[in-house]
């Protein structure tokens, strides 16, 4: 008797669907390789075309679009945007001004706060359809031309910043701060600047700057 067995056949069809079990292993491989690579890029609402077909936030219809006439750093600029995008998005993403940083995107860093009718926001959650007709100040509008704005300066005279990250929108308030009179002494700088935060901790830095630059206004 015969005790030596055969190899299995491995080409040898299933019973039930004639596949073998070679091809099912290729076809596995193939699959494996073929993973979309748009699943692996985020999606953002306002990096989106306007005729975007994806499903709209409750309560808004689809395809809804509004108009708007902001005047941004002195230049009146006319935008179809959806509704539901922000004024960060808008400046970053389709206006190209990327000094207003894209921080916790849920207003409690100040990164990317700019001015809006004269007044700080956190841009992040300042839907980009409320400044209709509204005058928009980033980082990018306060120089004039080569010259840097006083408190541009100030940052940099009392070493106000390492990163860089936040500074932008530090500076935005620091300006704010003294337009608004609160920076008469350094405990009101700072309650007034709690809204910006600096990971670096360069905040000795910042209060010195705000206080230079409140001297000489005062001092006219």
């Amino acid at each position: 008797m015969d005790h030596e067995s055969n190899p299995p056949d491995t080409e040898a069809p299933c019973q039930s669907s004639g596949v073998t079990r070679r091809t099912v292993m290729k076809v596995g491989a193939m699959s494996a390789t073929m993973v979309p690579l748009g699943v692996m890029v985020p999606w953002k609402a306002s990096a989106q075309p306007l005729d975007d077909k994806r499903q709209p936030a409750p309560g808004l219809a689809a395809g809804n679009v509004v108009e708007i006439s902001p005047r941004i750093n002195g230049t009146r600029r006319t935008l179809r945007v959806d509704a539901r995008t922000s004024l960060l998005d808008l400046l970053r993403e389709r206006l190209d001004l990327v000094g207003a940083k894209k921080g916790c995107d849920h207003g409690q860093c100040g990164a990317c706060t700019v001015h809006v009718n004269g007044r700080r926001v956190a841009s992040c959650l300042t839907l980009a359809a409320k400044v209709d007709g509204a005058e928009v100040l980033t980082i990018e509008g306060i120089s004039d031309g080569q010259a840097l704005h006083p408190m541009q300066q100030a940052f940099i005279d009392h070493d106000a910043l390492q990163c860089g990250y936040c500074t932008p929108g530090q500076i935005m308030a620091a300006i704010a701060c003294i337009e608004e009179g609160h920076a008469s002494n350094a405990a009101t700088i700072r309650e007034y600047m709690s809204g910006n935060i600096c990971r670096c901790g360069a905040y000795n830095g910042i209060v010195a700057a705000v206080e230079q630059i409140a001297r000489s206004v005062r001092e006219g």
